[in-house]
């Protein structure tokens, strides 16, 4: 279970890629050491969950919904997440994901991570907190 951590309370890590895999419902089939050291979790505690496991509620839904969309259609996917580590602190990556083929047909994704930029922290907290709102405006009507 998540720990409550003050909402400021953010993890950088500077160098490294995370890289996880998953299979077509976003179940996780893999991840690597430096993805499990940056979320909190160890491997056993990853595999067989679902992604959004480490899914901050900043996150816009709608964001997610146009990721799913691209990658389900499939077309790769990039663009700045923040993420919610075990102990409830949160961090930002920069992610691409790709469908994964054989024989022609997904049977799965991949999630290459980098370290995100502070000026692209920065744009995306705008744009996200902006995208918020709008959800919340359409929640209220």
């Amino acid at each position: 279970m998540r720990k409550p951590m003050p909402i400021d309370e953010s993890y950088r890590f500077d160098e490294g890629l995370l890289i996880s895999t998953t299979d077509l419902q976003g179940i996780i089939t893999y991840a690597n050491r430096k993805f499990c050291e940056v979320s909190g979790y160890h491997k056993n505690e990853l595999k067989n969950k679902n992604h959004h496991i480490v899914r901050h509620p900043d996150m816009p839904k709608e964001l997610f919904q146009k990721l799913w969309e691209t990658i389900h259609s499939k077309r790769e996917w990039a663009g700045l997440i923040k993420n919610l580590r075990k102990d409830g602190r949160y961090y930002w990556v920069y992610t691409h994901i790709t469908p994964l083929f054989f024989n022609n047909r997904v049977y799965g994704y991949t999630a290459i991570n980098r370290p995100a930029s502070s000026h692209e922290i920065e744009e995306a907290s705008l744009k996200y907190a902006q995208m918020l709102q709008q959800e919340n405006i359409q929640k209220a009507i």
